[in-house]
Parts: C-alpha cells; structure tokens; sequence
C-alpha cells in the first residue's frame, strides 16, 4: 500500500439541510499529483473548504488524517501551521504590494517587532528562482500579468514549507504558454517531494499532469483512477462527471446564415494610461444574421480591448472608427447607447463585471433593463420575479428559487444569469467574452446550446475564446487577432488550429 498522506473518509457537509457532500472520501498518496474533478457544484470546493479548516472541525461530519496524524482543523492557520496551503482560483494577493511582500504577508521576516527587509527580499527572491518567475521583489503585484500572479502564489506557498499543495483552477486563466510554466512547475514540485491536489475543468491538462484523479458528482464520490490504469480515457472522465456519455462535446447545429446585421469599420483604440500606444489597430470585421463568428488571439493581443471599446467604449481612449447596424451607421459611445442599439456584452469576468455576486438572481436577470419590470420608475418585484423564473426554466438555471444570492451558484449557473441578463435586453448582437471558462464540460455543452439557439433565432453572435477547439466546433468563421490587428478571417472549412496559431503569431509587419 502507498504511502498516504491525507486520508478523508465519509465527509458529510450539510447547509441548511442540503447535503453538499454526502459521505465522500478521498485518498492522496505522499509525494504525487491528485486530480480532483466534478461539475461545477458537486462539492470540490466545500470538500477542500473542509480540509483546510475553513469549515472547521465539529462543522462537518466524517474523519480526516494528514501525515498519518487525525487532524482537526479549526482555521486556515491550522491546516497551514500543518504544512496545506491552497491557492484559489481568485488569487488573494494585495496588488498594491511588492511580490516580497506579498509572498511574506502574515509571516513576516521580523527581529524585535521590525521588519528586516534585506532578509525579506533576499530570501523572496530565493523563492521566485524556485518558481522560476524572473522579477524584481519589489515590483508592485498589480504590475504582474495573471500567469505570474500564480507564480507569487506558489512562492507565498513554499515560504510556509509547504507539504500539501492545492491549486484550484491554476490555470483557468492563462494562455497556453503560461499554463505549460505551471503545469512543469507542479511537476518539479513533485520531484521535490511536495504532494500537489490540482482541480480543474481542462480534462487534458488533467490527464497530462496527474498520477491519479478521483472524481466528484452532487456531492458523492463515483470514481477514482490512476493514470497507469488501463482505462483512463477523457470519456471515462467525462461520463463520470456529468453521470452519462458525451458522445460529441458540441451540440449539432444546422446553420442558416442570412444578411448582414453588424459590420465595425477601422476601429482603433488606445490604452488608457499608456496613451500613446494602439492596443486596437484599423479592425474591421462583420457578423451575419444566424452567424456564430469566433474571434482567436493570445493573451493581450487585443480581443477584450476590442469588444469594451465598442460597447460603450468601457475601455481605451482616443476610439475612432465606425459602427453599422443592418446597413446604417449606429454609434456605441455610452452602455445605454449600445445597448438601446442592439448590442449586448457578455464580460469575460462575470464576478467583477458581469453580477452582483450579493444580490438575488431575479435582480441580476433584469438589471440591464430595469425598465422592462418597472412602472412608475419603481421595480415591480412581481414582474421581476416573472421574468427571472422565465430565463431559470428556459437557460435550466440549477436553483430553488431566483430569490437566491447569485454568488451561492455554481460557475455555469452564474453564467446562465449573466447571459440571462442580456438577453432580456432583447439584443440583435452579442458578444461573449470567454463564456466557459471556469466551467465544466457538463455545463460548457450547455451553454454551447444556447449559443446555437441565440444564432437559429437569427442573433448575430461574437464568441471570444482562448480555447481553440472550443472555437472550431462552435463557430462558423474566424477572425484571428494579433498586436491589436486582425490578421485571418478563416471560414470553418479550412480552419485548424495549426492555420489559426499561424495567423495569431503575426507579428508587425
């Protein structure tokens, strides 16, 4: 028998009265990589909440043992004075801070009261050569790309001698090249002896760095596998996370593709602070009734910027080029402007931008046509809770009531609000920015209907994504986008994803 680690048996997590977890058990062996995957909402998250002394001893049910000893944590500090850390999806680094402090914040270098920042920095920088993250420790966090955030985590992680490492989604947010630095840094960990929990919804990137993966569904442990297994395929993964076979990971569609209804004519925009540099350079581009056209680019090449300057010009400055409607000019200047003109939005950060994660899920619905449930200028909650409980049974929003906070959902139900939003504001346009990410492949199918629905209806649709086969089975064309310029416009016929990296690695001319 292996070496074991961290033993979890029959864990029962209830809220009031729904059982989050119902007797799961999970075990990890000393010294190797554990993949944990499941819808969003089958318990992932509570599971490591309870491990972590979050949900503290006493508030759950079932027995833990870490490093052959019963643990029974009663906060963060415990389980980390253990030796587990976790790092969370949203990364709980204060921006405004250097790396070095960041990295000691909590546990700081002191002598008498006061910090000795020579050891500070020195020993921070010693941490940042472990992770191999080539920075000044007393750059400013905020200065720091996403991908190199996760650096700083890991660095934060390994000053507390860390022996238990558990990484939440670490890659959810990073381009392919910043993603594969992570994924080699966790496998240098594990010939380092630290044990690493990776939970992530990329099914691939799980099979490629895990030893072995247990998988959760609606708070129940239903698999667990090794990779020498003879049966590790991504279809096992899959069929054991959504309880049945995905023969195909995008719903078919038929397209009917009809006029034009949206064209953008050399759109150009610059950056905000740094006001002498393009980050959209002489765009153009057009959508068709019916249409679904992707959009590809690597990280900052300009996709996002593109999408805020034209809706409501939320990003940039000194904006210039021209808007069509079905044929006649329309102008995007404010939200409200692009919105009464068709146009719809849906953010790449549905947390910060997209809802408000303490308010109900009916107000969340409606909360971009406000005048749509109101009478008088007051909201009728009546009406509101109508129009809610409408797009929960139409988008299959996984919730009792739409009374709810929308923060208590799970990632692909949040989604569907915020896509829900939107399309009560009855748009010809939409653009979705990265509308799965941090979603399961359950969910993902989901969403890719109703984005097949929103084209049948004659929408003219804008997906944004840094998946380049989610692109390829959803799209009809493709533009793709490097250094703030579009470079390809590539029908589905001819498109793979060697033409479109191709196109996405123009540099300037």
């Amino acid at each position: 028998m292996s070496d074991l680690i961290l033993r979890m048996t029959d864990i029962v997590k209830e809220f009031s009265g729904v059982r989050a977890l119902d007797g799961v058990s999970l075990e990890v062996a000393r010294g190797e990589v554990h993949g944990i995957c499941g819808e969003n909402g089958a318990g992932k998250s509570t599971l490591m909440k309870v491990l972590s002394g979050v949900y503290p001893h006493g508030n759950f049910e079932g027995t833990i043992e870490f490093d052959g000893k019963p643990a029974e944590f009663r906060s963060i500090n415990d389980s980390e004075d253990a030796g587990i850390v976790i790092i969370h999806q949203e990364l709980a680094l204060s921006p405004y801070l250097s790396i070095a402090e960041n990295i000691f914040l909590g546990n700081e270098r002191a002598g008498h009261g006061v910090i000795d920042w020579h050891d500070t920095n020195s020993q921070a920088q010693e941490l940042l050569n472990r992770v191999g993250l080539n920075e000044d420790v007393t750059t400013p966090v905020l200065q720091l790309g996403v991908g190199k955030q996760q650096l700083v985590e890991i660095a934060k992680a390994l000053s507390k001698d860390v022996k238990l490492l558990i990484l939440d989604e670490p890659t959810a947010a990073l381009n392919d090249d910043d993603s594969a630095h992570l994924l080699d840094l966790i496998r240098g960990l594990r010939n380092q002896g630290i044990t690493c929990i990776i939970i992530s919804h990329k099914l691939q990137e799980i099979r490629s760095i895990a030893d072995t993966i247990s998988v959760i569904r609606d708070g129940h442990t239903v698999d667990g596998f090794a990779m020498t297994d003879k049966d590790n395929s991504e279809q096992r993964l899959i069929r054991s996370m959504v309880g049945r076979p995905l023969d195909n990971l995008f719903p078919p569609r038929d397209p009917k593709i009809g006029d034009e209804v949206f064209r953008v004519e050399n759109w150009t925009a610059y950056h905000p602070v740094d006001t002498g540099r393009k980050v959209v350079s002489d765009a153009s581009f057009f959508v068709r009734a019916g249409e679904i056209v992707g959009f590809a680019g690597l990280m900052g090449a300009g996709r996002t910027e593109l999408a805020m300057s034209l809706f409501g010009r939320q990003y940039g400055t000194k904006i210039t080029g021209t808007v069509y409607r079905r044929g006649e000019q329309i102008h995007t200047r404010t939200v409200n402007e692009a919105i009464d003109n068709g146009l719809a939005y849906v953010t790449e950060d549905r947390k910060h931008y997209g809802l408000n994660l303490i308010s109900s899920i009916a107000a969340n619905i409606t909360g971009a046509n406000m005048a749509g449930v109101s009478k008088w200028g007051v909201i009728d909650l009546h009406d509101e809770a109508e129009v809610a409980e409408q797009y929960r049974t139409a988008l299959n929003i996984k919730t009792d009531t739409v009374s709810r906070h929308v923060g208590t959902l799970s990632g692909g139900n949040q989604q569907k609000v915020v896509l829900s939003k939107w399309l009560y504001t009855t748009p010809e346009v939409l653009i979705l920015d990265e509308p799965t990410r941090g979603v399961d492949v359950g969910a993902k199918y989901e969403i890719y209907g109703i984005i097949n629905d929103l084209a049948a209806q004659g929408k003219a649709v804008v997906v944004i994504s840094s998946e380049l086969p989610e692109l390829l089975g959803l799209c009809d064309r493709i533009y793709t986008i490097a250094e703030g310029r579009i470079t390809g416009d590539v029908p589905r016929a001819d498109a793979t994803q060697e033409r479109l990296m191709q196109l996405m690695t123009v540099g300037e001319n």
